[in-house]
């Protein structure tokens, strides 16, 4: 996985018993994340931003490369050979979304070529998840809705939220809820994005994100600033909804540094602290059913700051981190995109029609067969 945050690549090496929709057991056996270096961040970060035909092309392979090599690391580190392993998933790196509007189709597009990934790691590889998903009208995303209502759906309604570059919540119906409740997902809007950018371009690449909370905690809020974000129509808008860098980094978060370049880096920090934990507890007006727990995941999962700000706004929830169910948080993401190649190679869907807005139930992804043949 590698995710709006450009941080680097997550590889889950994930150990599923059982053959039905839902597994028997999972076990993460291994994981670990290859940091992107600062010319690939930068790569990246251009090719959404300004990327060229050429320069797409050129970072399709690259990325592909890349992915393929974290693949045999990881291998490589917990002692198990490529013939071992059933299917990699790859989600593969967005560089451009865009979400349904009405009657409106929506369009995707992510990088990282499977054909590469296989001739590297050797194994086959399922790829392109989202595009079957938007084709049948849904949004391709959050896709780890499905694989959190298959992994961590429990007695009690409970919440687990992600807090990535981009935010995203999947709300799950206790298992012994008897009405016709309906989980829910959807983005929430910006997590980390527009903060982490925001600490690079004011220390001048020197840091890459708030570490600690720490300059957050050292600032106020400008309420200006915020309301600046705040004003967004996406705020507004019921699920299913997705959105991305496209819209909460780049051009916007440049031309909102110059507006408020009066402010302090402290406070700027604070206030775009504030923008995703205000974000994250006002979208919970949207579940249609109570639930008092919330489990925590993602890089902003680690951030004191962010969640604290996040405990004060949403008193009537208890937020906890995803490893109190037995998850890490970090490789949830991953995760997910392993058990979503299971679903392929066993032949089941792997969306979330009700979190999509999908017209149902689709197999996702495209295999990719490491020896060339079908």
């Amino acid at each position: 996985m590698s995710g709006t945050s450009l941080d680097g690549i997550d590889v889950a090496l994930v150990e599923i018993e059982g053959t039905g929709e839902r597994p028997d057991r999972w076990r993460l056996v291994e994981f670990a994340t290859s940091a992107y270096a600062a010319e690939t961040r930068a790569q990246i970060r251009n090719a959404i931003e300004s990327g060229s035909a050429a320069a797409l092309c050129a970072l399709d392979f690259e990325l592909g490369h890349q992915i393929g090599q974290a693949v045999l690391d990881v291998l490589d580190s917990a002692g198990v050979s490529a013939g071992e392993v059933a299917a990699v998933g790859s989600h593969g790196q967005t560089v451009w979304h865009i979400p349904p509007a009405g009657e409106e189709a929506g369009a995707t597009l992510q990088i990282g070529q499977a054909s590469v990934i296989a001739e590297v790691a050797g194994c086959d590889v399922v790829s392109d998840f989202r595009t079957r998903d938007m084709a049948a009208g849904g949004h391709g995303a959050p896709l780890t809705a499905h694989t959190d209502w298959l992994l961590f759906q429990g007695e009690e309604a409970r919440l687990v939220q992600n807090i990535g570059g981009i935010a995203n919540v999947t709300a799950l119906p206790g298992s012994a809820d008897t009405s016709d409740t309906t989980p829910q997902s959807f983005d929430t809007g910006p997590g980390v994005a527009l903060l982490d950018g925001a600490v690079e371009t004011l220390t001048g690449g020197r840091l890459r994100y708030d570490d600690g909370g720490k300059i957050a905690a050292a600032g106020a809020v400008s309420r200006p600033a915020l309301d600046y974000w705040l004003d967004d129509p996406y705020f507004a808008l019921p699920p299913p909804k997705t959105t991305g860098r496209e819209r909460f980094s780049g051009d916007r978060l440049r031309d909102w540094l110059t507006r408020f370049a009066g402010l302090t880096t402290e406070d700027l920090v604070a206030t775009l602290t504030e923008l995703t934990a205000r974000t994250i507890a006002e979208s919970y007006r949207w579940i249609p059913f109570e639930a008092s727990t919330c489990y925590l995941c993602g890089g902003g999962a680690n951030n004191p700051a962010l969640a604290g700000r996040l405990a004060a706004l949403a008193p009537q929830t208890e937020f906890r981190r995803l490893s109190a169910l037995g998850a890490d948080g970090d490789s949830r993401e991953a995760v997910a995109f392993a058990l979503l190649a299971r679903q392929h190679v066993l032949g089941y869907p792997g969306n979330a029609s009700w979190a999509t807005g999908a017209s149902g139930a689709r197999q996702l992804g495209s295999l990719t067969r490491a020896d060339g043949l079908r």
